[in-house]
């Protein structure tokens, strides 16, 4: 079955699975070829030539110099490292104002909880709304700009209800002001666009393990001159800018990674559009009261993504019950799974805290097929019908 195991995987929003020509490319930097690229002799220079290859195959994704791409542990740190950056470097070059940050309501935690740190240490926070299915207007988040605001965040792609933000439209404005402008592209990698020119941006946060690359490896784009405060200081990796030995064979796992994702990324759009299409009918035609969540299915949104709402449910609930009978599946964002607060996300969009505790988000990725998407739809059917006449509906 797909992945080997005897299961419907719904979940590539969460992670991926790490692409077999990834895994083969990474193998012989685990032990062959394991020398510390900071060192001279010929098996660390071999390691450095291969940090060169993976920031070249970035790079060219990006359509950015080399010197621009930073690697990381993943998204939290790209996201914290851009965030705290740019706010401190503005700090430090005006000690006598309170730099202002602009962001939005629907941001990934690992914004949201990076700009609660920053104003408890005195920077000030707006957050701009989103409408009724989880899109920023670009007026507003201009409107929310002061004299004092040296940074604006807003994501490319929201990982909850897959809602296209209008990303290239604020970064024109706002970097035309001098200030600096940050999106978080981790859910919209592999299936957008990322070239920084077009979407007018100064820092983009990546993940791997978003585009079948590995865990514990991202990036952060850096515009040359974009001023910044580097957070991660030690031996002088990464050109200064973030101080410990790189993990080289992550560091290639992504490398290739992104590049197999851009190749093929017209296909997969077209794949992942038909089974999420396909998904998404054969839920409507086997369960009552069924919404969709975040903007229509062929609007502005991430090819793979479908967050529902079912009424008279606990999606908790469903998602355990799911689990036996072989599919996976989340709430919302897998960074909160086992919260039990509803999703901030769809809270923000207007729904009520039982609609947000009754949604689900099923994101469909490259093992899936047409038949696991009938699968999953009649044992979604089998749970809520369940569930529902227990509860006397």
């Amino acid at each position: 079955m797909t992945y080997g195991r005897d299961i419907v995987y719904l979940d590539h929003a969460a992670t991926t699975p790490v692409d077999p020509a990834v895994v083969q490319a990474m193998v012989p930097y685990f032990s062959q070829g394991f020398g510390n690229p900071s060192s001279i002799y010929r098996g660390g220079q071999d390691a450095h030539a291969a940090l060169d290859r993976a920031r070249g195959q970035v790079a060219s994704v990006l359509k950015c110099r080399t010197s621009e791409v930073i690697f990381t542990s993943g998204a939290t740190e790209s996201i914290g490292m851009a965030l705290r950056g740019s706010a401190w470097a503005a700090k430090i070059a005006n000690p006598e104002t309170n730099p202002h940050i602009v962001s939005t309501a629907i941001e990934h935690h690992a914004v949201l909880h990076t700009l609660d740190a920053l104003e408890r240490q005195g920077f000030t926070v707006t957050l701009v709304p989103c409408d009724a299915e989880g899109r920023v207007d670009a007026d507003a988040v201009l409107a929310a700009i002061t004299p004092q605001t040296c940074l604006v965040s807003v994501m490319l792609a929201n990982n909850e209800v897959g809602s296209v933000q209008p990303v290239a439209e604020i970064g024109d404005a706002v970097r035309n002001r001098g200030i600096t402008m940050h999106t978080d592209a981790v859910q919209a990698a592999g299936s957008m666009s990322l070239d920084v020119n077009n979407l007018n941006v100064d820092l983009l946060s990546l993940s791997a393990h978003k585009f079948y690359g590995p865990k514990g490896v991202g990036a952060l784009y850096v515009r040359k001159g974009t001023r910044m405060e580097w957070t991660q200081e030690g031996g002088g990796q990464e050109s200064g800018r973030r101080g410990g030995t790189e993990n080289v064979p992550l560091i290639v796992g992504m490398g290739e990674a992104i590049a197999r994702a851009e190749q093929s990324r017209p296909q997969y759009v077209a794949f992942a559009s038909e089974l999420r299409d396909y998904l998404w009918q054969a839920l409507v035609a086997r369960i009552s009261n069924i919404s969709l969540n975040g903007p229509p299915i062929h609007g502005d949104r991430l090819p793979n993504n479908l967050n529902i709402t079912v009424e008279g449910v606990q999606g908790e609930t469903v998602l355990l019950s799911l689990d036996m009978m072989g599919v996976e599946a989340s709430a919302g964002s897998a960074c909160t799974t086992g919260n039990a607060e509803p999703s901030h996300v769809l809270l923000a969009m207007g729904l009520t805290d039982e609609e947000a505790r009754a949604s689900l988000r099923l994101s469909v990725g490259r093992g899936n097929s047409l038949e696991e998407m009938d699968r999953a739809a009649d044992a979604l059917a089998d749970v809520v019908t369940r569930i529902r006449t227990l509860a006397g509906r």
